[in-house]
């Protein structure tokens, strides 16, 4: 389908042939969802085995009885499964609650108002207080400068990483520019993985940047690989200790898409500087984390290699899912120009970009023949896509017939959509 050659007449053809076709589908009453990167029931199922797994010993390898309060760094055990995910010394690491979206909430919080150095340090003392944000990128990120008050300043997302010669040059010139969000492996939603480039130059930010300037480094999907050679993600600890600029950059992770999603563990990992700040902080809203279910964790991914093989059923489950969406994808759109996709190799998402203008009219589309897709400009700061052409595909939840469902409704919708901007141009 060649819209820029083909006749007015073809268009119209198309046009009709794929109401028609949009028509049929809706009389299905379909009722899918595509919305969201949660994990299916069979990935939930996988981690069962924590009901029940303390058989009533609740004490961790040092003595701590877990039922009590206290213990804010969480307890040992849990820590060292957050510094294997996050390949950094456990001495770093914090084990929290069931959210890393909260730890990031509470550190970003706790930078603007009280600051991680001491009320001196804190970032809403001085003023207007920006964050860099690639895009396309996570909503929730987006969210949390929203709820803040924090302006977001965009850069372009690179099949390496965030541009980098954007990001030093906004960093070097602005200092009102407190942070970056990276995902760094799988970003969401274009599935990049960042290359060992761009991790040295982000760990380099610290010797540019404002003094108080931190990257918030989620690294969600650190091991959630589909390949079975995936590429490997350069330690950002490991590259900030060359650099010597190790207070620039807060690490986060959680096991919500490795075990159960309402009752995982979230990590964050800082220099000994921002854990501090971090501890003051989280003393006067917390005792403590949930240590039962830390330990729960801690005793599921007790054997060697034991947190990997469990990421490799993951990986049997969702793969099938994935290949469904980009096979759809290459037979509609290998030939032509009506869309664009990355093709992921881990994570949660596919990242399919429309022609311009187009985006919020397919999701709508989709939306009335039954399937509901993220809201289009969601991968953008304030919901808005200046080019109205980025839609998160988020093929998890449904089953892989589900989603085979889903593609073809999505397919017609794309297509739909360009016709019909088509003609409206001629």
């Amino acid at each position: 389908m060649e819209l820029n050659t083909a006749s007015t007449e073809q268009l119209q053809q198309w046009e009709q042939s794929l109401a028609a076709d949009y028509d049929a589908i809706k009389s299905q009453k379909l009722n899918l969802d595509l919305t969201r990167g949660k994990p299916s029931t069979e990935q939930l199922a996988l981690a069962d085995a924590l009901d029940g797994i303390l058989a009533g010993n609740y004490i961790t390898t040092d003595g701590v009885d877990t039922r009590n309060y206290g213990g804010l760094d969480g307890i040992t055990e849990a820590r060292a499964i957050g510094a294997q995910m996050l390949k950094t010394p456990i001495e770093n690491v914090m084990a929290g609650g069931n959210s890393s979206l909260t730890l990031m909430h509470q550190a970003m919080s706790i930078a603007h108002f009280f600051g991680l150095e001491g009320p001196d340090s804190a970032w809403s003392k001085e003023g207007k207080v920006k964050f860099i944000c690639p895009v396309p990128g996570y909503d929730r990120h987006f969210s949390v400068c929203q709820h803040l008050g924090i302006d977001m300043v965009t850069v372009p997302m690179t099949s390496t990483g965030p541009d980098m010669d954007e990001v030093e040059r906004l960093v070097k010139n602005d200092s009102s520019i407190k942070g970056m969000w990276c995902v760094p492996k799988y970003s969401n939603p274009t599935g990049v993985v960042y290359s060992d480039e761009t991790v040295t130059r982000i760990a380099g930010l610290g010797k540019i940047a404002a003094d108080n300037f931190r990257v918030f480094w989620d690294n969600a999907y650190g091991i959630h690989d589909l390949s079975d050679n995936p590429v490997e993600l350069a330690s950002i600890y490991d590259a900030c200790a060359t650099a010597g600029t190790e207070n620039s950059v807060l690490q986060f992770a959680s096991t919500s898409k490795i075990t159960h999603a309402g009752a995982g563990v979230a990590f964050f990992a800082a220099s000994a500087v921002n854990l501090t700040g971090m501890k003051k902080s989280l003393s006067f809203m917390t005792i403590g984390p949930d240590k039962v279910n830390q330990l729960r964790h801690a005793r599921l991914f007790a054997a060697e290699g034991s947190l990997l093989e469990h990421m490799s059923k993951h990986a049997a489950i969702i793969k099938p899912r994935f290949a469904s969406v980009l096979a759809h994808l290459e037979e509609a759109f290998g030939g032509n120009d009506l869309g664009r996709w990355e093709s992921a190799d881990g994570g949660y998402f596919i990242s399919f970009d429309a022609r311009a203008g187009l985006a919020a009219e397919i999701v709508k589309l989709a939306g009335e023949a039954g399937v509901k897709l993220t809201p289009a400009g969601a991968t953008f700061p304030y919901g808005s896509d200046p080019l109205d052409s980025n839609i998160r595909i988020a093929p998890t939840v449904p089953s892989v017939e589900q989603v085979d469902a889903a593609m073809k409704v999505f397919i017609c919708c794309v297509k739909l959509a360009s016709v019909r901007q088509a003609l409206a141009v001629r």
